[in-house]
């Protein structure tokens, strides 16, 4: 299983290679760094690639989650 910071690392390679794929449909031209991650994230094992998409869902959720809670929650108390 992979360490923490290393699933951190995994996560802000999607990230970069998701945003470079997505500039990259649209016509415009990559940076060196772009086409990097893209092939590095292209090289990753799916099982690595899953569990960094798994946890930026989690974390998304657990964010969304919690400020929901806190914006809601105050609605709540005023009304």
């Amino acid at each position: 299983m992979s360490d923490g910071p290393e699933i951190f690392d995994d996560l802000y390679l999607g990230l970069q290679a998701g945003g470079a794929l997505r500039k990259q449909r649209r016509g415009e031209k990559l940076t060196e760094e772009e086409r990097e991650a893209i092939g590095r994230w292209q090289q990753m094992s799916m099982w690595r690639k899953g569990i960094a998409v798994g946890a930026f869902a989690v974390g998304t959720f657990g964010l969304g989650f919690t400020l929901g809670g806190l914006v809601f929650g105050r609605r709540a108390r005023k009304a």
